[in-house]
């Protein structure tokens, strides 16, 4: 958190009624003028200040989920002519980038006038421009910027020193709380072409920027293409692969509620959309005409992908402050990553389940398990339940540990003598 912040506004402290609200003339809009420049004069005032001339792009958002409604959103959110690749392209508008002064600049202006992009603007430990509703300018320095505010104020504006900004990263979500974040890392990759191998995903979504979603069909063939060609620091979600069964994918439409398409065309281009209900008949044309399509659920509690991963940097590390919500193999991945489980160790765990095809399934510690019938005796049984029983705690040697397909396999029987003498 920087020392020294700051609230630049529009808004004379004067013109506050007994709840601090303000009741002054101004409009909560841009006048795409002389104040929305001063505004931008003030923020040159202040990276002056404190030695700055670059910023970095720090959780950028696009649309819906950002948009302060008092400007309609305009097409490309005001980012083309800022970054001409496009908001989601590998260049440009993505957590990381580092931008100068002047673009940081017009991006701020993009934000002011409520074009459907937002991002923070920061450059670590240094110095931060946060904007937010209604014209409300954040400013954070290392430095007290005396002669920054001296000017804001000659601009006709009005910085008030503050505690903190409230677009601050919270310190929990910056740090991943008790949950480690997957990164998109070459043990990640391995397990995607595992789960592509054996049919179980085909489908990759790519969420560079917050509020846009690119999908990718993946076989062994693209899977290395996809991978160099995902935005730096971008969400990853894994999906079983599209239907070529249009008929049952339009026959798992709901009556009504949110869902998201996901088709692709005879021309191999994949195509997405999130509607309501009103808008189900369109997709619902949309998909006949598609080769192949699937329908994903929109409500967080029914979005559940297979398994999640955030891309890391060049060198390995995930800086990207946003996180995956984690998925069942999310977790079985972080307790593989932070148990040092390997093979020989003595385990202690309870039976949880036993298969129809003989399998036993153990819960060792928060990770199901898996132990073979001929790993439960030396000797001949028909059913695991001649030797456990649901609930049973037991204590086993790890024969095997496999991070790709996420298994732990263990041998009761190996810390039994053989009754045979063998």
């Amino acid at each position: 958190m920087l020392p020294y912040v700051y609230c630049v506004t529009k808004y004379d402290p004067a013109d506050r009624d007994e709840r601090g609200c303000y009741t002054g003339p101004e409009g909560c809009v841009s006048d795409h003028g002389e104040v929305e420049a001063a505004y931008l004069r003030a923020i040159e005032a202040f990276a002056a200040d404190s030695g700055i001339d670059r910023l970095s792009v720090r959780e950028p958002q696009i649309a819906s989920f950002v948009h302060f409604g008092a400007e309609p959103p305009m097409e490309g959110y005001g980012l083309d002519e800022i970054f001409p690749s496009g908001p989601s392209g590998r260049v440009g508008f993505h957590d990381g980038a580092e931008v100068s002064l002047d673009t940081a600049l017009e991006l701020v202006r993009v934000m002011l006038r409520d074009r459907g992009a937002w991002c923070r603007l920061e450059v670590e430990d240094a110095f931060a421009v946060h904007v937010g509703w209604d014209q409300y300018l954040y400013i954070g320095s290392s430095s007290p910027c005396e002669e920054a505010q001296v000017r804001a104020r000659a601009l006709g504006l009005f910085p008030e020193r503050m505690g903190a900004s409230p677009h601050d990263v919270e310190a929990d979500r910056e740090t991943g709380g008790e949950e480690v974040q997957r990164p998109g890392d070459d043990a990640f990759w391995a397990r995607l072409r595992h789960a592509v191998g054996v049919c179980e995903a085909g489908l990759l979504e790519e969420e560079p920027v917050e509020g846009i979603s690119r999908y990718h069909r993946l076989t062994h063939e693209t899977l290395d293409a996809v991978r160099a060609g995902l935005a730096p620091r971008a969400r990853l979600s894994v999906w079983p692969d599209l239907s070529c069964d249009i008929d049952a994918v339009l026959g798992g439409m709901p009556v009504d509620g949110l869902i998201e398409g996901v088709w692709q065309e005879e021309d191999g281009r994949i195509h997405s959309a999130a509607v309501d209900e009103g808008e189900f008949p369109e997709l619902a044309a949309r998909i006949s005409r598609a080769g192949a399509a699937a329908l994903l659920p929109m409500y967080a509690d029914e979005r559940v992908p297979l398994f999640t991963a955030v891309m890391p940097d060049a060198d390995g590390v995930v800086r990207a402050r946003w996180r995956t919500d984690p998925t069942p193999s999310d977790r079985n991945w972080a307790f593989l990553k932070t148990r040092d489980l390997r093979r020989g160790q003595v385990v202690t765990g309870t039976v949880i389940r036993i298969a129809d095809f003989c399998v036993t399934f153990v819960d060792i510690g928060g990770f199901t398990a898996m132990i073979n019938i001929p790993q439960l005796s030396w000797l001949p049984i028909g059913h695991p339940s001649e030797v456990v029983s649901v609930g049973q705690e037991i204590t086993a040697e790890i024969l095997d540990v496999d991070p790709v397909r996420e298994r732990v396999s263990l041998s009761l029987k190996a810390l039994l003598a053989d009754p045979r003498g063998e």
